[in-house]
């Protein structure tokens, strides 16, 4: 179960429509295919999705960080040698996803070698988690309509609501027209990717009082110390720290500091590995957890869910599972299905994702 290669493929595949948020757009998942191969031919896939308005990290740094730095360190080790992997990645300043991602490809190599799959591996607490589906700007007749068709075609009966607009009334319009047009068999919760300050956030969340929202995320920054722990005292749902609580320490400094009262954990910035770490913290302070989405493809959502089932705590909720739903096409050979709002780990070894070869031929970026 020795590291024979560590290989970094960069590929694009278009959105039908772009995702529009605060901090961001995304019109084309831009991705990088992570492949960690052993010496009893046995390849783990993971995927890597540069998000440099919330990271810093592009396509190319991923790619030149796997090539240039981790495959070189990472190469002979065993795949039962991860801590020694991951100290040896984080010698490396920032590059979460890229790290994330040779991680996971190492973990779906070893449940490849054991043949178990990788949520048995974590615990495997159970085989399938109920999915949130994300919806970012438009009009409001327009998000209404998107949040039927999920319901209406896959079950799903979550939404996040991206929020952070100004002047606020955009926003909070959007959320209450949901309210009114899906009515109260639907949960909503709103994200608001530090768009706002921690006054607008409070009027926002004054103004959809009445809405039972679920949870509130990232409506502030986080660098707005004192104004963010003032808006979260006065908030009655709990608060999520997402891109602000990136490492277990991070979780620690936010919470305790009061400027956070829930998580989101994203595999795709803290891997297998990290991800654990932050479930177990916030498992003893007592935080809700939310398995978040970092507008994944197939492959990252299968990761998302890998873990999030192997937990009590991470399946409890809702996970943000469906965004590859916008994309126009993906790698896997076996599309990934959501049915009645569920998605199921896939069955067999690791992950158990296989990569369509012709498709990867079609889409990557490197030839």
């Amino acid at each position: 179960m020795k590291i024979t290669q560590v290989e970094a493929i960069p590929f694009a595949i278009p959105y039908r429509k772009p995702l529009r948020f605060a901090s961001g757009e995304v019109c084309a998942a831009e991705h990088v295919l992570v492949r960690v191969r052993t010496d009893d031919g046995i390849v783990g896939v993971a995927e890597a999705p540069p998000r440099p308005f919330t990271y810093g990290e592009t396509q190319a740094g991923i790619v030149a960080a796997v090539d240039s730095l981790f495959a070189p360190q990472l190469t002979g080790l065993s795949l039962l040698d991860r801590e020694t992997a991951h100290a040896r990645m984080e010698r490396t300043v920032g590059n979460p996803t890229a790290k994330s991602a040779v991680d996971m490809a190492m973990w779906d190599a070893l449940g490849r070698s054991l043949d178990v799959s990788v949520t048995e591996l974590l615990g495997g607490y159970t085989d399938r988690m109920r999915v949130s589906h994300m919806l970012g700007f438009d009009e409001p007749a327009a998000m209404v309509a998107e949040a039927e068709k999920m319901r209406d075609t896959w079950g799903i009966t979550t939404f996040k609501v991206k929020v952070g607009r100004r002047p606020v009334s955009l926003d909070t319009a959007v959320v209450r027209a949901l309210r009114e047009g899906l009515g109260d068999a639907v949960a909503l919760y709103v994200d608001g990717n530090r768009g706002w300050t921690a006054a607008e956030s409070a009027r926002a969340m004054k103004e959809m009082a009445d809405l039972d929202l679920l949870f509130a995320e990232e409506l502030c920054p986080a660098d707005d110390v004192l104004g963010r722990r003032w808006l979260v005292r006065q908030l009655d749902v709990p608060f999520i720290a997402d891109e602000s609580a990136v490492t277990p320490a991070d979780v620690t400094r936010e919470v305790l500091g009061g400027s956070a009262t829930a998580v989101s954990i994203k595999t795709a910035r803290t891997g297998f590995t990290r991800s654990q770490r932050t479930h177990h913290l916030a498992e003893g302070l007592g935080l809700e957890v939310v398995m978040g989405n970092q507008i994944d493809g197939q492959l990252g959502s299968l990761c998302t869910v890998a873990f999030g089932a192997a937990y009590s705590l991470t399946s409890r909720r809702a996970g943000e599972l469906s965004n590859f739903l916008d994309m126009s096409d993906d790698l896997l050979a076996e599309p990934l299905r959501i049915t009645d709002g569920e998605l199921i780990v896939r069955p067999g070894a690791g992950l158990g994702a296989e990569i369509d070869p012709d498709k990867l031929r079609h889409y990557r970026q490197d030839r």
